[in-house]
């Protein structure tokens, strides 16, 4: 079967992995765009030698002096993510930094929005599975006023009554948005069916039911508690000296309380077999998202499965979007965590054909040995479309903050292409036969029109 890779892994390449982004759900595409590398203009090594971490008064600092640009990326994640947090908790993280927004002890609501615009800077809130990004994007000549504001939020923020109830009414009309959107919905009922008590069951950002019960008091009690030297992890990426860094976050980060965080992996989730949740929705097309557990970020199988998700994205692509025409948006995601997630998304109006058709192509994946020449060619295609699309300093952020956190070492993203390289046709079986089992599928649409059967037997 070696001739059928070889020209299915040649489509994949010219195909799936060339294609701009298809529509699916937005958990699916943020997992997806924060998988960074760094510059075309650098390789991994020469970024290597411009790197360095150090320590201000308690708070862990990566910094990557990036002279090519004017903009500066200046990530703050406070580490933990769904393990900080229970479902009556979920969210409490992203509304506190929201709410700081209108007011510090040294900005008051109007001067906050002043100091921002004035600069012409950003901040942005991200909760995920495994941190929360609170993150600030200014360019360099006005790093010291748009840093000082920006940290002050996670240093003093005022948290008045009738501001916290402006940004509660704000999350639940969010919630309520993503609940009417069906790859928003689907995609929160993937997590939660897949991991059933695990953390990353939790919606990070919340639900109706714990945004609506999360008191002004809960919010200060979390700051004070929770919002410790010890959960940060400051990544920088941008035309910034160690000293300059170090005396903006000596006079603002370094004044919080040590507290005792320390990272943990969460565990592994306990086996469980084929499950799947189905909500009834009038629409044009079925949503079907279903995910599978993965290795841990340390394990050498981490970068194989993500290999393995890649051709099963582009055999899924070349099979059931270009040849049968069954969909608009088909796909392999590979979300990465600390403990790997993999799964497959589509929509279509044939469920059950499209199920029969994703099932064949999993276990052609997990029985035939790919073509290795044709594995390499694949291999090196998403790689440089990795890189094409992950290059912004913010981007690069990231990528560091993942290795020194799931790796114990940013220095791991120097090997990042050397470990897809490595990849094998027979790590790829194989880790297809290990992982790519037990999928748990959440259904958003027509559920007459389905078996659940046909969810159940992946």
């Amino acid at each position: 079967m070696k001739g059928r890779w070889t020209i299915l892994l040649a489509l994949c390449a010219s195909s799936a992995l060339a294609q701009e982004p298809s529509p699916r759900p937005r958990a699916v595409f943020r997992a997806r765009a924060v998988d960074t590398l760094g510059s075309r203009a650098q390789t991994p090594a020469a970024l290597d030698t411009v790197t360095s971490d150090f320590d201000v008064g308690g708070v862990r600092v990566i910094l990557r002096r990036i002279t090519a640009n004017d903009v500066v990326a200046a990530n703050v994640y406070l580490l933990g993510g769904t393990q900080q947090v229970t479902a009556a908790t979920a969210g409490i993280e992203p509304f506190l930094l929201a709410a700081s927004e209108h007011g510090t002890r040294r900005y008051g609501k109007q001067a906050m929005r002043r100091a921002m615009a004035r600069t012409g800077a950003t901040v942005q809130v991200e909760a995920s599975a495994d941190w929360t990004l609170f993150g600030l994007r200014t360019l360099r000549d006005a790093l010291d006023s748009s840093w000082a504001a920006f940290a002050d939020r996670l240093v003093a923020p005022r948290l008045d009554s009738a501001d916290v109830e402006q940004v509660r009414e704000q999350f639940l009309a969010a919630v309520e948005s993503r609940h009417a959107d069906p790859d928003e919905l689907v995609s929160a009922l993937a997590d939660s069916v897949a991991f059933g008590a695990h953390p990353y069951a939790i919606d990070p950002s919340g639900t109706a039911r714990s945004l609506s019960a999360i008191t002004r008091a809960q919010l200060r009690d979390y700051h004070a508690s929770q919002v410790v030297k010890s959960r940060l992890l400051v990544v920088i990426v941008g035309n910034v000296e160690r000293r300059h860094a170090e005396r903006l976050i000596a006079g603002t980060l370094a004044t919080l309380p040590q507290g005792s965080y320390r990272w943990t992996a969460p565990p592994e989730p306990a086996p469980s077999g084929a499950r799947a949740a189905l909500v009834q929705r009038r629409l044009p097309t079925n949503y079907i998202l279903g995910y599978h557990a993965g290795p841990p970020a340390a394990s050498q199988d981490y970068s194989a499965l993500r290999v393995a998700s890649a051709v099963l994205a582009g055999s899924l692509f070349s099979e059931i979007r270009s040849r049968r025409n069954l969909t608009y948006a088909v796909d392999a995601p590979f979300l990465e965590r600390a403990l790997a997630t993999g799964g497959v998304y589509v929509t279509t109006v044939s469920p059950d054909t499209t199920l029969a058709l994703m099932r064949h192509e999993l276990g052609m994946l997990q029985t035939e040995l790919l073509d290795d020449l044709a594995l390499r060619r694949l291999v090196q295609r998403f790689i440089t479309d990795y890189f094409l699309k992950n290059e912004t300093n913010g981007d690069q952020a990231t990528f560091l903050a993942r290795s020194a956190l799931y790796q114990g070492d940013w220095r791991t993203a120097s090997r990042f292409v050397e470990s897809l390289r490595r990849v094998t046709p027979e790590d790829v079986r194989r880790v297809a036969r290990t992982y790519m089992r037990n999928f748990r599928f959440a259904y958003v649409g027509d559920t007459t029109a389905v078996k659940r059967a046909s969810l159940e037997q992946f």
